[in-house]
């Protein structure tokens, strides 16, 4: 099976204490790393476009590293690539400062007659997110819209988390309509409630309900209260973290171990608990990427 995982890969930048620390990370970006790590024997690949300057370089480097394929990743000479720092409060909640208005991965799929997207019909699974979609051009997200209709209809399977970050959109209406239409377009869905409270101004009893009604396969992220099955609608007992150093990837994770579990036949039971049970370790480690 060959996924491939489209998104944007920036450096990031993260203090403990007084010292910052340089890593390199993304929301669909960990998540790639984190399937490879579930999924071993499985091809991942990751869909960028990368500047020419060095810290793109340590990009491109550190996901080969982590086993995740770069043949997929655009090279444009004349940008740079995105940054991002975090800090977290007492509690290990995470605040984001941003740098990434001239990150070659705005310019994905863009070539000299237009948005190109079909070498991405090699795949089996594709995964994006809510921030994949948020940071390309209207007229390139518009084409890949159209073209992942198609490449479902071809009996591929799409997968999707709407990661909201509000400042990527030009508005609220925007990002709800887009939303909407990949939850109905995708076959595996990933919603966390608080990024989709916050897109369609429900409550997280509203969001919950909304979900179930779907049908879908996937998972609901809730937090610390563990996901809730999206076929079933029934949510189980989970062991809270033992310890919460830093929220960062705490979602991007949960996906990577319930995809891997999911993707390698796993039942919905089982494949939650593995999510789960990653994401509570990720959260026990700084920075996006914990040791292998």
């Amino acid at each position: 099976m060959k996924c491939a995982a489209i998104g944007e890969a920036m450096i990031e930048l993260s203090m403990v204490g007084d010292t910052p620390q340089i890593g390199v990370a993304g929301d669909t970006l960990n998540t790639a790393i984190y399937l490879k790590r579930s999924a071993p024997d499985m091809q991942v690949d990751y869909v960028t476009r990368l500047g020419g300057d060095a810290f793109s370089q340590r990009i491109a480097d550190f996901i080969g590293a982590q086993g995740v394929g770069t043949d997929a990743i655009e090279r444009d000479p004349d940008k740079t690539c995105g940054l991002y720092g975090i800090t977290t409060d007492d509690a290990g909640e995470r605040t984001f400062t941003y740098w990434r208005n001239q990150s070659a991965a705005r310019q994905v799929f863009s070539g000299p007659n237009g948005p190109s997207f079909d070498w991405l019909g090699g795949y089996d699974v594709i995964y994006l997110s809510g921030i994949s979609l948020a940071i390309l051009p209207p007229e390139t997200r518009d084409g890949l819209l159209r073209w992942l209709a198609i490449y479902r209809a071809q009996g591929r399977r799409v997968v999707y988390d709407s990661n909201y970050r509000p400042a990527l959109w030009p508005d609220q209406e925007t990002a709800q309509a887009v939303t909407r239409t990949m939850w109905h377009m995708c076959d595996i869905a990933l919603p966390s409630q608080d990024d989709e409270a916050a897109i369609f101004g429900e409550t997280l009893e509203e969001v919950a309900a909304r979900f179930v009604a779907m049908g879908k396969s996937g998972a609901l992220k809730r937090g610390p209260e563990g996901p809730l099955c999206l076929e079933t609608g029934q949510s189980r007992s989970y062991a809270a973290a033992p310890d919460v150093v830093d929220t960062t990837a705490a979602g991007d994770s949960f996906n990577g171990g319930y995809l891997g579990a999911v993707l390698q036949g796993a039942a919905q039971v089982d494949a939650l608990r593995a999510g789960h049970d990653l994401a509570a370790r990720v959260v026990g480690h700084r920075g996006a990427i914990i040791p292998a």
